[in-house]
């Protein structure tokens, strides 16, 4: 599945609506309230709405639900799931009528007006609590005590529509000060969604028509495509008409979050994959799925609240996994309870089944109340917009964050980076975004490796179809800081190839709003030509820099969209490619990404702190003095003759290979001490790869069995696997080239600094001679190898030489004894001889 229809039904999961409806009531309250959520007539939507349904009625919500539900008239003759919820049909908008149009998610303003103007329930009502399908209700959500007023009504955040911060808020509303960034759970006084429900739907009309503003730049829809033109239309709707809202970040959580202390979510959106250990769950993959026809059939069962009770110590992360539990166990009892209603025989006894029928599970998913936190509201948007100063913090929290992709190739170098950054002492929280296609994500091993936030692909550009890895990281860092809410006040920035050895801090390193700290990459010469005149309208403010990054949180969330921007543009524009614009020796347009960063830095006037004293290359002289911070291994080193390159195990999934390591550097007290750059240089390198084996050590212990414990090995197998590659005796060894869509200069491009021509020069001569010479271990054991053959074969020789000799003088002495004997010795011996003895006594 695509990126593009990834994206695609997330919003067609908060979307569409339709026919009259009855009333189902939960509970009571001192006001008339209503709940709607609108779907299609699709599969898709049915399993959502049961796991809606189930948990709407075990929360206790009070007033009526009604399920909007659009089909075009061949759906609804079809369709079988009419008694799923309370139902009230609205017409399909989904192919509109004038424009021919193709936008599903316009059925809700569609279905929202409808029902407003055509079901005489809206006459009974004073509140109405808007919802998706795709989301678990865990406790009341009433209005009034949520605070919402009639003018204010009160909805969750959605940081990323920055177009309420330019031109689009400007050309589609007279009152662009007034739009919120807002969406989710809406909760409405029915005066105020009377006068608003119309606009919603025409101002969905306005931004879904203009398509020269559906850019990434001015909508924040990475996919650039018009996706999320019901949002806007939400937005600037509300605006229109003068509603201000009251915004929570507190009431609802995605499936996969951790919780702020204190709050109770009371609402779950699962529109997004989440997992427990080694199991995962994501709406996506089940969206022909017809689990609710299909008698005793349930999602794959979760593991259980006592496993991950062992599984997590933090209390909090414990509580964010209990939360992924509680919601597709509640679907999975709704689903469970409507194959019951349906008339299916009592499902098979199961460990599963008692525990959704027992006491545990409804006392951990009794209602739940709301907290003093759950309570508090955001600022006005109108505030947000505004940099606030305020005096520097002396310990500001911090979180690091890093990009990867489904590949065996990072999930080594994930373990070796959040392995070091749990020696490191750095401060905060550690994140890897993961960027996958769904079908990598199905296939994928490595869950467990790290904290992970996923976001979808853009290895293959959705729109261009353009094949550039690069992308992800700027990609992934944008969708990170729209969809995850952190309290963090500096982000730090780097690559899975980097081992930490000590904390990178805003305060030690002088990073401040406005002044982010990175570290040299003198080989970006754009920034000194026309690519930087072409690219930014600052380019006198184009620093050349990356690898590490620390900056503001405030600075991210202005400068993450445009670093993306940037990127796709200069990727784009393959005239200036040559290394001539960009030094790129290989002028393939691989450091786009680099050079995205630089410019849009000076774009949204960033000026950096560039300190050389964070980060080294392995096999680098050190400055005398410098406590370098990290280790960036992007380049070959060498120690001797022991050698390290981390392109030659792209494709070896060293993380599943249990006790295995890279080869061992020599003991730094072989080394030669009578230079002393060179012996400092080579007691990092060396550092720097026993790093790598001893986190991958640190996970085989969590993962593998003790070797100790193993049944006793054969000769043929004496040690643990190594990934060393050696002789023809080890068996099956891997092939390590490169992807056909990459080049060794390719991947070298991305990671190169100095001196690019000689390390190209050096790796092309090293892969053409022989591929794996600098794995192969040292010398003296081939040496050892080859001497004891050579007297085997001495000693084989001699043997059968030996042998030869024996016969060959038992023969004759036997014919010299026929020779001298008489005439009845011969005969004798013809009794027994063969036949040719036999004719040549009688001759």
């Amino acid at each position: 599945m695509s990126v593009v229809r990834f994206l695609y039904y997330a919003l067609v999961a908060a979307a569409i609506g339709g026919g009259a409806a009855e009333a189902v009531v939960a509970g009571s309250a001192p006001y008339r309230i209503h709940t709607l959520f609108s779907v299609e007539c699709q599969n898709y939507f049915d399993w959502q709405t049961v796991g809606l349904m189930h948990s709407f009625r075990k929360a206790g919500q009070p007033g009526p639900i009604t399920r909007l539900l659009s089909c075009t008239e061949q759906e609804r003759m079809n369709y079988k799931g009419m008694d799923l919820a309370p139902t009230f049909e609205v017409p399909s908008m989904s192919l509109h009528p004038k424009t021919g149009d193709w936008y599903p998610a316009i059925n809700k303003p569609a279905g929202v007006a409808h029902w407003l103007k055509h079901s005489k329930e809206a006459e009974n009502v004073d509140w109405v609590v808007i919802l998706d399908a795709d989301m678990i209700v865990r406790g009341p959500i009433l209005p009034w005590e949520l605070g919402a007023e009639k003018g204010r009504p009160v909805a969750a955040y959605y940081g990323y529509l920055i177009g309420c911060d330019n031109i689009l808020a400007k050309l589609h509303t007279k009152h662009p000060e007034l739009c919120d960034k807002v969406g989710g759970l809406l909760a409405f006084h029915i005066d105020d969604l009377r006068v608003f429900a119309p606009m919603w739907l025409s101002k969905t009309e306005d931004v879904r028509a203009d398509k020269a503003h559906w850019s990434t730049n001015i909508t924040g829809d990475i996919y650039g495509t018009g996706w999320i033109s019901e949002m806007y239309g939400y937005s600037f709707g509300a605006a229109e008409v003068g509603l201000r809202h009251k915004i929570n970040d507190n009431l609802m959580i995605y499936p996969g979050y951790v919780p702020r202390e204190g709050v109770e979510p009371i609402l779950m959106h699962y529109g997004l994959p989440f997992s427990v250990g080694n199991w995962s769950f994501s709406k996506l993959e089940h969206h022909e799925d017809s689990i609710v026809y299909d008698c005793g059939r349930l999602f794959p069962e979760p593991p259980y609240p006592r496993e991950v009770k062992e599984m997590e110590r933090d209390a909090n992360k414990r509580r964010a996994l209990f939360l992924n539990l509680e919601c597709i166990n509640t679907i999975n009892e709704g689903l469970l309870l409507n194959h019951e209603k349906h008339g299916c025989k009592k499902p098979k006894w199961s460990k599963y089944l008692s525990f959704l029928k027992s006491k545990t599970f409804a006392e951990l998913t009794q209602p739940k109340q709301l907290t003093r936190k759950s309570l508090q509201m955001m600022e006005d948007v109108h505030e947000q917009k505004q940099d606030i100063s305020e005096p520097e913090k002396p310990h500001p929290k911090i979180h690091t964050i890093f990009s990867t992709e489904c590949t065996p190739y990072f999930d080594w170098q994930t373990l070796g980076l959040v392995h070091s950054f749990n020696q490191s002492g750095q401060p905060g929280e550690i994140t890897r975004l993961l960027g996958c296609t769904d079908e990598d994500l199905k296939q994928y091993k490595g869950r467990d490796l790290a904290p992970t936030h996923y976001v979808p692909s853009m290895s293959r550009h959705p729109l261009t179809g353009d094949w550039y890895p690069a992308i992800n990281k700027p990609a992934a860092v944008v969708h990170w800081i729209n969809h995850v809410k952190t309290d963090a006040e500096y982000i730090v920035i780097l690559d899975a190839d980097m081992i930490m050895r000590g904390p990178i801090t805003p305060w030690e390193f002088k990073a401040a709003k406005g002044r982010p700290v990175s570290t040299p990459y003198d080989y970006l010469i754009g920034c000194d030509n026309e690519l930087a005149k072409v690219h930014t309208r600052n380019p006198q403010l184009c620093d050349k820099v990356g690898g590490v990054i620390i900056m503001h949180i405030a600075d991210l969330r202005k400068f993450a969209l445009r670093w993306l921007h940037k990127t796709e543009e200069v990727r784009a524009d393959m005239a200036h490619w040559p290394k001539k614009f960009t030094g790129d020796i290989y002028e393939a347009g691989w450091i786009s990404e680099m050079y995205g960063y630089s410019f849009a830095a000076a774009e949204c006037n960033l000026r950096h702190v560039i300190s050389n004293d964070i980060l080294i290359y392995p096999g680098y002289v050190p400055e005398r003095g410098v406590s370098y911070r990290v280790f960036h291994y992007g380049l070959e080193f060498r120690v001797g003759n022991w050698s390290f390159d981390k392109g030659k195990w792209r494709h070896m999934d060293v993380a599943n290979k249990c006790w295995a390591t890279f080869p061992d550097p020599p003991d730094a007290s072989t080394l030669d001490q009578s230079n002393e750059d060179s012996f400092q240089r080579d007691l990092l390198s060396i550092e720097c790869a026993n790093s790598l084996n001893q986190a991958l050590r640190a996970y085989y212990r969590k993962k593998c069995p003790d070797p100790n414990s193993l049944p006793p090995p054969t000769r043929e197998a004496r040690r643990p696997p190594s990934l060393t590659i050696t002789t023809q005796k080890a068996p099956d060894p891997p092939t390590l080239r490169t992807p056909d869509h990459e080049t060794a200069g390719e991947i070298t491009t991305r990671e190169k600094i100095g001196n690019v021509e000689k390390i190209d020069a050096s790796r092309k001569d090293s892969e053409v001679n022989n591929e794996t010479n600098v794995l192969s271990p040292p010398a003296e054991t081939d040496q050892a190898f080859t001497s004891m053959r050579v007297w085997m074969m001495c000693l084989w020789a001699f043997s059968i030489a030996g042998f030869v000799v024996v016969m060959y003088v038992m023969v004759w002495s036997r014919r010299g004894q026929r020779k001298r004997g008489k005439p009845y010795k011969i005969k004798r011996r013809s009794s027994y001889m063969g036949l040719w003895d036999r004719n040549t006594d009688m001759a």
